[in-house]
């Protein structure tokens, strides 16, 4: 095994390095960011680790949400001029509390093929097609390409999708970074939630349609909690998680219109996500809710800066 691999619990991870910042992923679990080490420290959320994102499709670090992100209201619906029918995907999709399926059907997934490696890059490209009934579920082949770059305490996630399988494919995907401050009590998190205008949710956490003027209080985590749907800030201002000498700033560099922030009170964790698209955007449709015509490509982008 080479300097730049490490295994983590029996997973080969491909690592990136760039000062006193590490990250790691790993192709034969989705392309997951499983690791970002900073001054030897561990800034990722891992939860229930490897092993339970690809047996039982837990989130957990750095998770690609595809080819949806959050909940659906339906396993069964119409989109593209497509029928989907979600109840026979194998293993059984991830759902929440109220039975809706969660966080697409690439959890964990193999198959992911590295096209480029080396101390700052990392690419890989997946072809979602008939292989493991993907398409017999979501009928729309396409391939996915993910790169990460780290660079000068910067690590960018980038996603393309090329509609090459003859037909339109619909664009609802979106990432889950868990972030944490080690060594710092959460009370003490010092968060910037920079949005100015919420999605609002019924009572089974899907948009209702609505939009609605809000303001953050920027300042200690303290006993706050966030499972919550935003519009994206403007101009790619960043949001922040700060604390014991260490700033995190995740912005949504394009592509990523909405996010949803979760602080939840039971794990010392905060995740700023970027979406493609709101939440149940593929059953609701809508003009938020980007499709590609065949041929086309779609991309984007965000990064992690740690000081």
């Amino acid at each position: 095994m080479g300097s730049d691999e490490r295994m983590i619990e029996g997973f080969t991870a491909l690592t990136l390095t760039s000062g006193d910042l590490e990250a790691a992923f790993v192709p034969d679990a989705a392309m997951v960011g499983c690791s970002l080490v900073h001054r030897g420290e561990e800034l990722l959320g891992l939860r229930g680790g490897l092993r339970a994102y690809v047996a039982e499709r837990k989130t957990m670090g750095i998770p690609l949400l595809y080819p949806w992100a959050n909940r659906l209201g339906r396993t069964r619906f119409t989109v593209a001029g497509r029928d989907v029918n979600l109840d026979s995907v194998t293993p059984p999709l991830r759902r929440d509390g109220q039975g809706l399926p969660m966080h697409g059907q690439l959890s964990g997934i193999g198959g992911w093929q590295v096209t480029r490696h080396e101390r700052g890059a990392l690419a890989a490209t997946f072809a979602f097609g008939e292989a493991g009934g993907l398409t017999a579920a979501f009928p729309f082949p396409h391939t996915v390409s993910v790169e990460a770059t780290l660079e000068a305490g910067t690590l960018t996630i980038a996603t393309t999708v090329d509609a090459t399988g003859g037909g339109p494919v619909p664009i609802a995907f979106g990432y889950h970074p868990y972030l944490r401050l080690p060594g710092v009590d959460r009370r003490a998190w010092v968060v910037d939630v920079p949005v100015h205008e919420a999605l609002a949710l019924d009572d089974r956490m899907l948009p209702t349609g609505e939009r609605v003027p809000v303001s953050v209080e920027p300042g200690p985590l303290g006993d706050r909690t966030f499972d919550d749907a935003y519009v994206a800030p403007a101009e790619g201002r960043p949001f922040v998680l700060a604390g014991g000498g260490r700033r995190i700033e995740l912005a949504f560099r394009s592509g990523f219109p909405f996010a949803q922030v979760f602080a939840p009170a039971e794990d010392d964790v905060v995740a700023f996500e970027p979406m493609t698209a709101p939440t149940n955007a593929l059953v609701d449709g809508g003009a938020a809710l980007p499709v590609l015509a065949a041929g086309e490509t779609f991309r984007a982008e965000f990064s992690i800066t740690v000081e």
